[in-house]
Order: structure tokens, then sequence, then C-alpha cells
């Protein structure tokens, strides 16, 4: 099994790529996806999350009020931290059931937006950062997401820098061109890939 951690910056079209290495047969595992799956209606997680925090950040068709809930934890590091004690070992469960279900010679990619901030890059064989100029994340924001170029730059600035992030590659998308570019740089990372797991 050949684990990759996968990673990029608010807007570099990290998730094309994601996409993209599913495609090709890679067994991926999104963090954020599982976060949320594992409050959603129904779960023991909600009904913990409820527990905690009280009824008001349910929506009333039961589901969990996510800005209700970012705006009590956010202001507040004490309750964060309870929300992340609730949530980790969830979807960390959930993670590690996913890599006992993938087959032994799998490529399993991990899509961690924040691998270089939490210092994740020696959990992985390989690590891929998709990259592009920021000021081409701040457009593709705006066209994409409707996103104010302050509150782009914003979001930029808090994750980890350009540099910081190309500082932990093994390997690096570029992504400033046409999707057909794209495609044919993921081919070539995957053929890679495909070799780096057969020497195992």
């Amino acid at each position: 099994m050949l684990k990759i951690g996968l990673t990029g910056g608010i807007g570099s079209g990290k998730s094309e790529v994601s996409r993209r290495l599913a495609a090709h047969g890679a067994v991926v595992i999104d963090a954020d996806k599982i976060a949320r799956e594992v409050v959603e209606p129904g779960t023991a997680g909600l009904a913990r999350v409820v527990a905690a925090f009280g009824e008001e950040v349910l929506r009333p068709d039961g589901a969990l009020d996510r800005e209700k809930l970012g705006s009590i934890v956010f202001a507040d590091s004490q309750k964060l931290a309870v929300l992340n004690g609730i949530v980790h070992p969830l979807v960390g469960e959930r993670v590690a059931q996913l890599q006992a279900d993938a087959p032994g010679d799998a490529v399993v990619v991990y899509d961690v937006p924040l691998l270089a901030e939490n210092k994740l890059a020696p959990m992985h064989d390989v690590v891929i950062v998709v990259d592009a100029a920021d000021e081409v994340r701040i457009r593709r924001l705006a066209e994409h997401r409707g996103m104010a170029e302050t509150d782009a730059k914003a979001r930029i600035a808090a994750q980890a820098s350009r540099e910081d992030r190309l500082a932990v590659a093994d390997v690096v998308i570029a992504n400033e061109g046409s999707l057909e570019e794209l495609d044919a740089r993921v081919a070539e990372v995957w053929t890679d890939l495909l070799r780096r797991g057969a020497r195992g």
C-alpha cells in the first residue's frame, strides 16, 4: 500500500486532482468529507455534538447548523477543543476502517488541506502538492465560489505559505493551465506512483 498525502492551498485545484486520481484507481480518503459524514443526522457524532452544545446547533430539519456551531466554537478555544475531541476520534476510526478495507496494493490518497500546517508529511510515503500562484487562486475563488478578493486573500493568508507547502512536496502538480494540461500531468504522476508502489 502506497500512502499519498495530497495537499494544496484553497483555490489551487486540489479537488480536481483528487477526482482525477480516483478516476485512475486511487482510493481517496477525504478527511473533510468524513468530518461532515460523522455528524450527519442519526449519527452518534451528532448526538454528542448536541449533548455538548445544545439543540440550538441544529437546523429545523435536524441537520447540524455548521454556521451556528462555527460561530460558537471559533470564538472560544475551549469549546473548539470539545468539538475536536468529539469529531477527530470518529474521523480517525473511519479513516482506519477505509484504510483496512483498501486492497494491499492500493494507492491510497489522503486529501489533507492542512498537511503542511499540521506537519503531517512524515505520515505519508509521497506528498503531492497542487500548486498555483496566489493571483490565479484569487481569480478562481472569485469565479467559482463568488468570493470577494479581500475574503480570498484572507483565506490564503490563513493557510501555510506557498513556500512552506512546496518545501514538503515530493511531487508538485502545477495547476495554472487548462484542464487538459492537468489531465496529462495527473496521468504522468499516476504512472510514477504505480512505479513507486511496485518498488514497494
